[in-house]
């Protein structure tokens, strides 16, 4: 992908910090939200900021916080950005903490950690997202979600569903997961998820992300290291079976919307919840097109 060494930049010495934890935030033109995040890793001991060659100000910010910067340039396949630092940076610490610039920690979550990575029972954790969405929190929706953020180095990797990827598809993860070999549990304060992007920013970055769920949705083959869609599975294998389900259906991109502003409630959560679930329908909606545009073109 590219030779370390020159990624990387000298990062501002960071305060004595108490939590033997190596955060990795993967960003791109995000001097919005980074200083949120970063703040609230004041106690963290090692902070990794992986850009993408942003044209804003996030390295600037990044080093103010005293985070090491390194520059990622995505040339298709696998592994993309999340899995390629885990595998190239020199990381300090046991743990990893994987966290998006638009989201933070708080004070009971750090206590939690630093009380969560003493325990030798277990080599990972589910964090749970609480999200922001243009402003309100979304109670409802079936916005909130668990994802397996903490882990120990070398104990976790992301499962790989397709290996013939490209830019277009992103340069992170999409709905990959963090499969952790060892033993997990959940904890229970969230990490607060707050979208400051524009809804044009929204509906860019999720463009890419249907780009990359019709090629999985056409892919015949499974990686062994795949979770697989279950029912009576964690979370994430829950969500992977309803979508399967889901797309089995005639107008499933519509049932899709109704299921989450009705049966999940999203019309509690006012227009943003009505936006929110819209967009959900709507992303069901690009990926079945695009699954047939993609078959048209063989």
């Amino acid at each position: 992908m590219q030779k370390l060494a020159e990624s990387m930049t000298a990062p501002v010495a960071r305060p004595a910090a108490t939590l033997p934890v190596t955060a990795i935030i993967a960003v791109r033109n995000e001097a919005r939200n980074l200083p949120r995040c970063l703040e609230s890793l004041r106690e963290i001991g090692e902070a990794y900021v992986v850009d993408s060659q942003s044209t804003d100000d996030t390295v600037e910010i990044a080093r103010s916080f005293g985070a090491k910067v390194v520059q990622f340039h995505y040339q298709g396949g696998w592994p993309k950005k999340r899995q390629w630092a885990m595998d190239s940076l020199p990381l300090l610490h046991d743990w990893i903490l994987l966290l998006d610039a638009d989201e933070c920690l708080t004070p009971e979550l750090t206590d939690e950690i630093r009380a969560a990575i003493q325990d030798p029972r277990y080599d990972g954790y589910h964090i749970a997202l609480r999200i922001y969405f243009l402003g309100h929190e979304l109670r409802h929706s079936g916005a909130s979600f668990y994802k397996l953020s903490l882990f120990r180095r070398g104990k976790g990797r992301y499962e790989c569903r397709l290996k013939d990827q490209d830019s277009s598809m992103a340069d992170m993860e999409v709905h990959e997961h963090v499969v952790v070999e060892g033993h997990t549990a959940r904890l229970k304060s969230p990490v607060l998820h707050h979208n400051y992007s524009s809804l044009s920013h929204y509906i860019q970055k999720h463009d890419a992300y249907s780009n990359w769920e019709a090629k999985v949705w056409l892919n015949s083959t499974t990686s062994p290291d795949a979770l697989a869609p279950s029912l009576t599975g964690t979370q994430a294998q829950r969500r992977r079976w309803l979508r399967r389900k889901f797309f089995a259906l005639p107008g499933s991109p519509l049932a899709f919307f109704l299921y989450k502003y009705f049966f999940r409630l999203g019309f509690l959560d006012g227009i943003p919840g009505l936006i929110y679930c819209c967009f959900q329908g709507i992303q069901f909606f690009h990926v079945k097109a695009k699954i047939y545009e993609l078959k048209v073109s063989k």
